[in-house]
């Protein structure tokens, strides 16, 4: 009888322990999703998530690409923000220029879209792709530099005077009142891009019957439908259009350089990416341009949560 017992006790599985039991049974029930995930997973990990962090590591030494990097500590930060007045321009500059064209372009997206889809099918293509051609132009600069020429020959220059506004040419890049203004049309002007697609995606797939349920409910006017369904129902496609129009907004580098040249004068269109540009591609200090990346990339994370955070009030 008891040689019973203890082969019943020697057979009793052996208990694990709760993490391991809900670790086990989600890749049970899921391995199929993790797996078709994991080719993603290790691109992003290789090619994102080992970089941002090699960067961070690197802000804190002296780098020129031709010597072993040597520990700076803080040296790097504390020489950005106390000792180099350029950057400090620079992030003035840069945050100005995504507080206004970052929520107008934002807007801009949003309302494009929604008008665009009231079309019929066919006309709603169209439009998209006239509003969305600018932003995947490659040699959308030239036309702003035809229009923004500084001789009589440039558009601008050429009706200004014709119209009898100005008696000489305005030399558009070559002032600093001109600079940024400028700067700011044309990112407006390139702005319709992923998020507007994005936008455009969400509207479609908006369940139609939740409109009906809508105005069963009280709700009496568009405006209404719009807070209380529209958005509510398209907060992934608001939450991703703000991420990347908050990322484009920040990053505006190529811009200048083409249209002001590089460095802009007074450094009007001076930003932090054009900063970064400057230590890390011309002069090669991989440790410095690694602490500016490093501080772009937090501005970045800090902003994405605040507007984040205000979008999941959106319908409430």
């Amino acid at each position: 009888m008891q040689s019973k017992v203890n082969m019943r006790t020697s057979r009793k599985p052996v208990a694990r322990t709760r993490g391991e039991t809900s670790i086990a049974n989600v890749w049970r029930k899921h391995k199929e999703k993790y797996l078709l995930l994991l080719p993603f997973s290790v691109i992003f990990v290789v090619f994102t998530v080992i970089p941002v962090i090699t960067s961070i590591v690197i802000s804190f030494t002296s780098f020129n690409m031709l010597e072993l990097p040597t520990f700076v500590g803080f040296g790097n930060y504390i020489n950005l923000i106390v000792n180099d007045d350029v950057f400090l321009i620079a992030v003035k500059n840069t945050l100005f220029f995504a507080l206004i064209t970052g929520p107008i372009s934002y807007i801009m997206c949003f309302v494009f879209s929604w008008l665009i889809n009231e079309l019929t099918p066919k006309v709603r293509a169209v439009m998209t792709l006239v509003f969305y051609a600018p932003s995947i132009s490659g040699n959308a600069y030239l036309i702003w530099k035809l229009i923004f020429s500084s001789d009589m020959y440039g558009y601008s220059n050429a009706w200004l005077m014709k119209l009898g506004f100005i008696s000489e040419p305005i030399l558009w890049f070559d002032k600093k009142e001109y600079v940024f203004p400028i700067l700011i049309l044309v990112q407006l002007w390139l702005s319709l891009g992923v998020s507007f697609l994005a936008f455009i995606a969400g509207l479609q797939n908006v369940d139609r019957t939740l409109y009906e349920a809508g105005q069963i409910d009280g709700i009496r006017n568009r405006w209404q439908e719009l807070w209380f369904i529209t958005l509510p129902s398209m907060k992934p496609q608001l939450l991703f259009g703000a991420v990347m129009q908050i990322t484009s907004s920040l990053s505006v580098s190529q811009i200048s350089i083409e249209l002001a040249g590089f460095p802009s004068v007074e450094y009007a269109g001076h930003t932090i990416l054009t900063h970064l540009h400057d230590y890390g591609f011309i002069r090669y200090e991989m440790g410095y341009a690694s602490a500016i990346a490093t501080i772009l990339f937090f501005i970045m994370v800090f902003t994405n949560i605040i507007v984040q955070k205000a979008l999941r009030r959106v319908g409430v």
